[in-house]
């Protein structure tokens, strides 16, 4: 690949990133647009919808740019939260170290690469990319010093860089942990696997368990039971409630007259009160309502009652007396609506048929939770597990139902499954890389051979097209690793993102980087991997050519991809459709908000960082690309997570070990190409400082995992303990009882209705044993328990 078709890559990625960013400052200013562009900012402040129309709607700015820029920490983290204000972090820490590479490796390695070998250059656009490249430089060369010299300035300041931010990120990480108000999951631990009894229930055998051995720091639990019917049943209900609502809103003013007074009334009728409106009984024994019918029923009648009220239409006359009608109408007895009884007697599930065998479990302090969340509780490690519980929005509760048993085989089939599907890429890469080079083109397809005469269309071939195509390919890798994420049996939606974003990273890793060094067929990609003393030299013979592919690859999959980012496509044409076909003009709940993609977002910035470091001192041609793609990376990002991006949960930065982790073995992975390349040219003096350099880097790395990495495994117990005693000094223990108990809600629509007037006892006889009838009283007064009692 020439000059040539590398400006047209990037011409044409320049193209579309104008476009799109102009068409995106016009649309985020339409208030059509509103739930699109600034969801965030509907759900937490009211914006209004009702601006007058104006010829700046339909001229692009640069506004949105400016804010992004002069937003504060503190408002990234009112706004985001800390994950949001880790993954600034990333951009900012890529930012800052690919500035210093480009410094040295542009203005110092790029001139000795260039003039590397005595040969007689051509003009710059007609240059092949590989006169810019390490391997342009003669063997035995005494300028290699140069990259060494480089090598050593990137990789010592990259670790200076991130001991800073590990270090920074770590208290900020500990100032979430204490200055944040009461988190619950801090209380709780969850725990699964509990042991099957004939005698009593699960929850009877929590309690008896705990009460036991946690006497004086035990207060309650709440059971998680079978919910899949009852999920499907309350999304259902809320549809219904959200169409409902809108097709008031709709006909609200758009009255009718009565056929018999002339007077007004709405275009739907009244449900009449009478057996034809709501059939439910039957006369045969077969056709009576089951226990689940009953519960869906039940719901739905719960639901529908809740609308009427909310709406106050009860109490407005008929239209036959002169008055406006709307078309609800107050259900006299819920008895006359919902038949609970059949005719026939049936056997109630038993409770233990309810449960599951997984339960949260409430302490009094957060160091007897942390306490009991690390102890081994039983001799069988399979029994009794426990951990930390996620925060309640962060809960997966489909998964809790998971035996805990399945867990291991779960996760060997995710990993065979995502082997599989890692070889099973190989084809489309390798279909890429072969456009790449077109004598083999050409023998492969003869009829190309006159359309690859043209000038413009080699240099779209080889410079654009791959790029795309490989692209689109890997847009289908995020939701299938997060398929894989969901079978494992992950109980946290926190946790399933970053199972996901791993196995995302590894993939992208392996394919992008990998696959396309030591490209070629699919034979020869195995065979190179059977010697593994021969990898650093392939490695080192393949980069230097392969970072023209990179560069294109840069541009393609990071500039367009951050204009699509902050267009919002998807969700723009969702907008439109539910809008100008549907005619639905209520703006979305928050339900429909997004939440942060960083099983997506934080791959792709860790890839691009390893073709940074790999190609810095290999190829310093892409640096510049790379800058461009950080600094509106951090433009975007920060725009989004102000405006778009709802944090739903919050896991305190959980993913930056990964982020250095990643990193460590960017740098440790270019050092060891540095030492294969410096060999294979014959450069004794650079292979031999290159070699200190490689596990120094490992030292460094392993400080870092004594000294930062337990905190993110653990909390203290220093400041675990402090922050109970500021909670004792300041009386606060009664409202913490009152939030854990109401804050881990299978059913959180019934729970309104069904636990505004419990109270947790809390006295102190939970320090002592609890008798039998004391612990049926306990369980009258769980509000899931109430749920389930009442629909049986």
């Amino acid at each position: 690949m020439d000059i040539g078709a590398l400006l047209t890559s990037a011409g044409i990625n320049i193209a579309i990133c104008v476009v799109l960013l102009s068409l995106y400052s016009i649309l985020r200013k339409q208030p059509s647009n509103v739930s699109v562009y600034f969801m965030r900012r509907l759900i937490s402040e009211p914006i209004k919808h009702s601006d007058p129309f104006h010829f700046e709607r339909l001229v692009p700015s640069a506004s949105w740019i400016v804010r992004a820029w002069q937003a504060t920490n503190e408002e990234i983290l009112a706004a985001g939260g800390v994950d949001a204000l880790v993954f600034l972090r990333i951009v900012v820490f890529s930012i800052r170290v690919f500035i210093i590479a480009a410094a040295i490796c542009v203005f110092l390695l790029l001139p000795v690469n260039y003039y590397g070998q005595e040969m007689q250059h051509k003009q710059i656009h007609s240059e092949s990319l590989e006169v810019f490249t390490i391997g342009n430089v003669k063997e035995g060369s005494k300028w290699f010093w140069t990259h060494c010299l480089a090598l050593y300035v990137i990789s010592c300041s990259a670790c200076v860089l991130l001991h800073f931010e590990y270090k920074n990120i770590t208290k900020m990480r500990l100032a979430h942990i204490t200055g944040s108000p009461v988190n619950p999951s801090h209380f709780t631990v969850l725990v699964r696997s509990i042991p099957c009894s004939q005698n009593h229930s699960y929850s009877k055998s929590v309690e008896d368990f705990f009460s036991t051995y946690y006497p004086a720091s035990y207060v309650s639990h709440q059971m998680v039971y079978r919910a899949g019917r009852v999920d499907k049943l309350m999304k259902d209900a809320e549809k219904m409630y959200r169409m409902l609502k809108t097709i008031e809103s709709q006909t609200k003013k758009s009255y009718m007259p009565c056929c018999l007074c002339g007077k007004s009334t709405h275009s739907f009728e009244a449900l009449n009160n009478d057996a034809e409106s709501v059939e439910i009984k039957t006369s045969s024994d077969e056709l009576q309502p089951s226990q689940r019918e009953k519960k869906d029923v039940e719901k739905i009648y719960r639901k529908l009652k809740t609308i009427e009220t909310q709406k106050k239409m009860s109490s407005t006359p008929g239209c036959l007396c002169g008055g406006i009608m709307h078309y609800f109408k107050m259900l006299k007895k819920e008895a006359e609506s919902v038949e609970c009884k059949t005719s026939s007697d049936r056997s109630q599930p038993s409770q233990t048929d309810k449960e599951r065998p997984a339960a949260f479990v409430f302490f009094r302090t957060r160091y007897a939770a942390i306490v009991a969340a690390q102890v081994l509780q039983s001799s069988n490690p399979m029994l009794w597990v426990t951990q930390l519980a996620p925060e309640p929005n962060d809960v997966y509760w489909s998964n809790l139902s998971i035996p805990y048993k399945q867990i291991w085989l779960r996760k060997i089939a995710t990993l065979l499954g995502a082997i599989v599907f890692m070889f099973v890429f190989l084809a489309p890469v390798t279909f890429v890389q072969g456009l790449t080079q077109l004598d083999q083109l050409r023998q492969t397809f003869p009829f190309l051979k006159g359309i690859l005469k043209q000038k413009f269309m080699n240099q779209l071939v080889t410079g654009y097209l791959p790029s795309v195509i490989l692209m689109l390919f890997m847009y289908a890798v995020p939701p299938t690793m997060m398929l894989f994420s969901t079978i494992e049996g992950n109980v946290s939606h926190s946790e399933r993102k970053k199972s996901a974003g791993i196995k995302v990273l590894y993939f992208t890793i392996w394919n992008v980087f990998f696959v396309n060094v030591l490209s070629g067929s699919i034979i020869r990609q195995l065979s190179v991997f059977s010697s593994f003393r021969d990898i650093p030299t392939q490695l080192a013979k393949a980069v230097p050519t392969q970072a023209t592919f990179f560069t294109t690859y840069v541009l393609t999959s990071g500039w367009a991809s951050l204009s699509f980012e902050v267009i919002q496509l998807f969700p723009l044409l969702c907008n439109g459709f539910r809008r100008f076909i549907l005619r639905r003009q209520e703006e979305p709940c928050s339900n429909h908000a997004l939440t942060f993609p960083h099983h997506t977002e934080i791959p792709r910035l860790l890839l691009f960082g390893l073709l940074g470091f790999t190609c810095s001192i290999m190829a310093p041609l892409i640096l510049p690309f790379l800058l461009v793609y950080f600094f509106l990376a951090f433009l975007v990002y920060r725009n989004q997570i102000l405006n778009v991006y709802v944090p739903k949960y919050e896991s305190g930065g959980q993913f930056w070990p990964v982020v250095h982790n990643t990193t460590i073995f960017s740098l440790v992975l270019t050092q060891v190409i540095a030492l294969g390349v410096f060999g294979i040219k014959r450069s004794p003096v650079a292979s031999g400082f290159t070699i200190p350099l490689i596990f120094l880097t490992l030292l460094f790395n392993e400080y870092c995992r004594q000294r930062f990495s337990p905190v993110f495994k653990r909390s203290p117990a220093q400041v675990l303990i402090e922050m109970d005693k500021q909670d004792e000094n300041w009386g606060r223990a009664e409202e913490i009882y009152k939030l854990l108990r109401t804050a881990y809600c299978q059913f959180p629509l019934l729970s309104l209705d069904l636990s505004t007037s419990q109270e947790l006892s809390m006295a102190g006889n939970s320090g002592q044993n609890k008798d039998e009838g004391s612990s049926k009283d306990q369980e009258s007064h769980n509000p899931d328990l109430n749920e389930i009692k009442l629909l049986s």
